[in-house]
């Protein structure tokens, strides 16, 4: 029962207004004085408390022979005209705000932490999208992400995902167009990076024991390196793939050098044989 007086305040019911309409659903009709015994709600405050309920849509008022008495609107119905009302002040609401909205003096860069607060902005951002969608991620936020990133497609929003875990089998969690390369390196944490309409980025790095680090910003040159990361990264695992051995035999002395010189940091092996290394680990177990 408090579950659900809590949830009908979230939707704007005030206590009294919640315990009289949940105390009408299962013994209704009653007068004033009969749901004021069984609702708890002070008889001072019953009838001001079910002119509001009336105002909001909630009850409906009988005249009987005996006086007026009180019936709810079924709980369906109720939810329909609640959600009807909530959608359209939101609408007026982003178009009144629409209005006064002028430029922005700085692009913004948002940093937080925790998983939670990770998802909430990611599903954010894909229900937002209007164009484009790039997306680099692993497994679990794949799952986590799926239904946000099926309504984005479903909507026309071009889709493009790089899983970087390189699942054997494409999942249900990524969509669109779907590369799956392990192009990021090994180590104890997973990355989500998350590109909307070419315009704002969302950059995570989470760890084994779910402890995240997010960015999210409309930077320009940080959108563009994240999503020209994204892009640059299926390209290459796709050649590299697709040309194997053969690609040392088509380079020059000096490509050969500039790759070899461009290796990670702290590491004896060049550029290519580091991709490769990455390309041609093991497939990890699918949880």
């Amino acid at each position: 029962m408090e579950k659900i007086l809590k949830q009908l305040q979230r939707l704007g019911f005030g206590a009294y207004e919640a315990r009289a309409y949940v105390a009408l659903i299962p013994r209704s009709p009653l007068n004033g004085y009969e749901l004021a015994k069984v609702s708890g709600v002070p008889r001072a405050n019953i009838y001001a408390i079910l002119q509001k309920l009336e105002e909001r849509g909630a009850v409906v008022r009988l005249k009987t022979a005996s006086g007026a008495r009180y019936a709810p609107v079924l709980p369906q119905e109720l939810m329909k005209r609640l959600g009807d009302r909530f959608e359209e002040a939101l609408q007026e609401t982003q178009r009144s705000l629409e209005k006064i909205a002028g430029p922005a003096e700085h692009e913004y860069v948002w940093n937080a932490r925790g998983y939670s607060v990770l998802l909430e902005e990611a599903r954010a951002m894909v229900e937002a999208a209007q164009t484009r969608l790039l997306v680099a991620l692993w497994h679990q936020e794949a799952q986590a992400l799926a239904g946000n990133l099926a309504r984005a497609e479903a909507r026309g929003v071009d889709v493009t995902t790089l899983c970087l875990e390189a699942c054997p089998q494409q999942c249900e969690g990524c969509r669109g167009r779907v590369y799956r390369y392990r192009v990021a390196s090994d180590q104890q944490t997973r990355w989500l990076v998350l590109v909307a309409n070419a315009a704002e980025v969302l950059a995570a790095e989470i760890a084994a024991d779910q402890e995240t680090l997010a960015v999210r910003t409309r930077q320009k040159l940080l959108v563009d390196l994240a999503a020209w990361y994204i892009r640059h990264n299926i390209a290459v695992a796709a050649i590299l793939s697709d040309l194997g051995g053969r690609l040392k035999r088509l380079l020059t002395p000096k490509t050969r050098a500039v790759l070899a010189a461009i290796g990670p940091d702290q590491q004896q092996t060049g550029w290519l044989e580091h991709m490769r290394k990455l390309l041609n680990r093991p497939q990890p177990k699918m949880e």
